[in-house]
């Protein structure tokens, strides 16, 4: 494990971040960020990358952002080709947060659950079935450009599917979907939207003018085959857009 601090230490502004603990009996890993300088709980989010396995990097640029709104932030691994899919990778990474946030400066009570791509249909997912969680609930989830039509990592079930059987979140859904994305295109958060709304269930939608990846903040680099730290100004904006919305999420009042 390795640990650094970033800004000037003893200030609101820097922060602290741990790379490598180990979440579980699998043995995967996640990184951790936080304000360096802090008195109080922090609001907590869980946020689980895409499908290519073992990517929390990519999320980093992120992470920085949420956590220097005064969030605790941890980004797991998990891996998409384990042979349930990641499932038990995603709903270990789950339990370590819901046990151990508290000793790291946050809040468990006031946790958010967010993914990107085929983690967001995971984290809805639970949501929807919380019974994967032992009961659990985070005070909201958070979908960025992903997919609710096909099975969740999480649960097995289609979240739309599920939807239609009655089986609606019980907690605030925000979903993120870049206008421009040709990966998962935006109509999937549409129709996720809508069906909650049909459902009677609080949704909100936004639709950033980015792609894919500029919504976490990234760029996809062919030549290294994986999402690198962007400098368009689309992804940043869409960062910046996707940070916000979830501190808001975590700092909201209620539930």
């Amino acid at each position: 494990m390795t640990s650094e601090t970033s800004g000037t230490p003893g200030t609101e502004a820097a922060l602290r971040t741990e790379h490598g603990l180990v979440y579980g009996p699998s043995g995967q890993q996640l990184d951790l960020y936080r304000p360096y300088t802090t008195s109080r709980l922090l609001p907590t989010v869980l946020l689980w990358h895409g499908i290519g396995p073992d990517e929390r990097d990519v999320l980093e640029p992120l992470a920085r952002a949420v956590a220097a709104h005064g969030l605790l932030v941890l980004v797991p691994d998990w891996r998409s080709d384990a042979s349930d899919s990641g499932r038990s990778h995603l709903l270990e990474s789950l339990a370590f947060t819901r046990r151990e946030a508290g000793g790291l400066g946050g809040d468990a009570r006031s946790c958010v659950l967010a993914g990107w791509s085929a983690g967001a249909g995971a984290a809805v997912a639970v949501t929807q079935r919380p019974e994967v969680a032992a009961g659990w609930r985070p005070k909201a989830v958070v979908g960025l450009a992903g997919r609710y039509d096909v099975p969740a990592r999480t649960t097995g079930t289609v979240p739309l599917a599920d939807l239609a059987a009655g089986l609606a979140p019980l907690v605030p859904v925000h979903l993120v979907h870049g206008s421009r994305d040709s990966v998962a295109p935006a109509r999937h958060s549409h129709d996720m939207a809508n069906a909650l709304r049909a459902a009677g269930r609080t949704v909100t939608l936004q639709e950033p003018d980015t792609d894919h990846a500029g919504v976490i903040t990234t760029e996809y680099d062919p030549a290294e085959n994986r999402c690198v730290p962007a400098v368009a100004e689309h992804a940043c904006q869409a960062g910046k857009l996707v940070a916000e919305s979830l501190a808001a999420a975590a700092t909201r009042p209620g539930v």
